[in-house]
């Protein structure tokens, strides 16, 4: 195991942290990257130190440089892996802006990046020697240059001398998942991606106890370049990353990776923590060890304590300890983090009454009460401001009211990229005198209670029926629950028009385990209508029953309600088993 990193100064900019890191320890591990070649493989493991990364982002950027002007957008199109991470830092390097996204070829993605190619109008692209063929293709029409990052040799470093970089220069585009609309790309400076590196590191305790980091997330999320990438390099930590489908095909190499580093940071989408609880088997937990993990990060909205639960009580002979859960909030046009519980303190649990949440106020229920909401707390803000605000009057909200989360701090983007319209409307909301400047306005819904950021749901996909808000998640929570064939976490609840007002629509999955031909669907409808009707008091219009992987996602994970509702309204579900 690596010693303690020494303590690293207050620089501005990732590129100067890894010249720092490279001189200082130059022989200490900085990212590893566990490749599964085979289905039955248990990891391949390919390592940079500081110094081998700092040569090789040297040499890509001074090979950058041949191809762009400073200020040029560079597009990664590489598949999960360091070359990703040197393209990344490269592109930083060099003076140049970084457009984090994937190769082609991932499902349900095509269409998005061409759309983010079209508007971040990248002068070159890189990607890998093994990915080359199929990402030329796919950028010919466009005209870009493609430059694979593991072709250009060291030397090219030679008598390279790089920019001073700027803090106040943008330093990468974060594109939204594009949930509830078209991709937009975010402006992260380099002075933003470092406060929030920090804050992140502050909040989970990786700021004063050596950690490694360890995450399979796509680096391409906000989340994961901030917390396998952005976080490590300004600590002197050491990454240990996998790839996304790696994970997917086999749950407990995530766990392997936890239980091998210890004080183990990681973060996974409340669904993560789910599948690893379901599908991990007796066989697999034998001999693994999680007691050494220091910090769980649970990104999801909202987070769910029973997800917690289910995988403590999964894993508790293991060693896992429950103070380890950590729900956080953040999202892209905030760099991505901005509140979190602290690891070590036992998870908050909140209990509200679902008809007063409905009404815009967080009011204690029990939590036996079958129209109770249970939600868990995000803990605190670190080095940012939080506040509640009224949607529409602008008004700051007392503690236990619900309304539009606003956040200020020196994490916060500059703007959309080409969109001063947008940029103004989302990051230029004003509060007033006792709380100067301008504010970022998320489209989150939540309320603070003992202290605690609670998450409720987005605001614009809440579904309004007789003046009554419905929570689409809570829904979907229901509707899950109600019968064994509808697959979790994989069915979108949404509002569309009707003659006497928004009528509400459920599209589920039905699991994986079992056929459309096996499933009773008018038990499974009749169990579904009964029980949202029942919890939430809505007569849902319309029951529809599709193939594992028919509903839209983003590329985040997310399950997409506004694309379910479009291709709902245009037909696209009606050769399915609509009730």
């Amino acid at each position: 195991m690596d010693s303690r990193p020494p303590l690293a100064p207050a620089y501005r900019t990732l590129p100067e942290y890894v010249r720092h890191w490279a001189e200082l320890t130059p022989d200490r591990r900085a990212f590893t990257f566990v490749d599964h070649p085979a289905p039955n493989s248990r990891g391949v493991h390919r390592t940079l130190t500081w110094q081998r990364l700092d040569l090789r982002v040297r040499a890509l950027a001074a090979r950058l440089t041949e191809y762009a002007e400073p200020g040029s957008r560079v597009a990664l199109l590489c598949p999960q892996g360091t070359d990703y991470i040197t393209g990344f830092l490269a592109a930083l390097t060099a003076g140049m802006v970084a457009v984090p996204l994937y190769p082609p070829g991932l499902p349900g993605q095509g269409d998005r990046l061409v759309g983010v190619l079209g508007d971040a109008r990248p002068s070159v692209v890189l990607t890998t020697e093994r990915a080359l063929p199929e990402v030329t293709d796919f950028c010919e029409r466009a005209h870009v240059p493609v430059l694979a990052t593991d072709r250009v040799p060291d030397t090219a470093a030679l008598n390279w001398q790089a920019p001073v970089p700027d803090p106040a220069a943008t330093a990468y585009l974060q594109y939204t998942s594009g949930s509830t609309r078209a991709p937009a790309g975010v402006e992260i400076t380099h002075g933003n991606v470092v406060a929030n590196a920090r804050q992140a590191l502050a909040a989970y305790g990786a700021d004063a106890h050596p950690m490694t980091c360890v995450g399979w997330l796509p680096l391409y999320h906000d989340m994961g370049l901030v917390l396998s990438v952005a976080a490590p390099v300004v600590r002197g930590l050491l990454s240990v990353l996998m790839d996304p489908a790696a994970f997917l095909h086999e749950p407990a190499r995530w766990l392997r990776l936890l239980a091998a580093h210890p004080q183990a940071l990681s973060a996974a989408p409340n669904f993560a923590y789910d599948y690893c609880a379901s599908a991990v088997t007796g066989a697999q937990k034998e001999g693994l060890r999680l007691d050494g993990v220091a910090a769980l990060i649970n990104g999801s909205e909202p987070v769910r304590p029973g997800t917690a639960d289910r995988f403590h009580a999964a894993f508790a002979a293991q060693g896992l300890a429950a103070e380890v859960h950590c729900p956080s909030y953040g999202l892209a046009e905030a760099t991505v983090f901005v509140s979190a519980a602290r690891p070590g303190r036992p998870l908050g649990r909140f209990a509200l009454d679902r008809d007063a949440l409905a009404a815009g106020k967080a009011l204690p229920a029990r939590p036996d009460d079958p129209r109770a909401v249970l939600l868990a707390g995000c803990g605190t803000p670190v080095g940012q401001r939080v506040r509640i605000v009224d949607p529409a009057a602008h008004a700051v909200l007392a503690e236990g009211e619900v309304g539009e989360i606003w956040v200020q701090g020196p994490n916060v983007g500059r703007g959309y990229w080409n969109n001063s319209a947008q940029t103004k409307r989302v990051f230029g909301a004003a509060l007033g005198e006792d709380a100067p400047g301008s504010w970022l306005r998320t489209g989150d819904l939540g309320t603070v209670l003992e202290g605690q950021l609670i998450v409720t749901g987005r605001l614009k996909d809440l579904i309004v029926i007789d003046g009554r808000n419905h929570y689409p998640q809570d829904v979907e929570a229901t509707a899950q629950d109600a019968h064994q064939a509808v697959r979790r976490d994989r069915l979108a609840a949404f509002g569309v028009p009707g003659g006497a007002g928004e009528r509400v629509v459920v599209v589920a999955e039905h699991a994986r385990t079992t056929s459309l031909a096996d499933i009773d669907v008018p038990a499974l409808t009749r169990a579904v209508r009964a029980a949202v009707s029942a919890r939430h008091g809505l007569r849902l219009a319309d029951v529809v029953l599709v193939a594992p992987g028919t509903v839209p996602r983003t590329s985040s994970g997310k399950v997409s309600r506004a694309l379910t509702r479009t291709r709902y309204l245009e037909g696209a579900y009606a050769a399915e088993t609509a009730v």
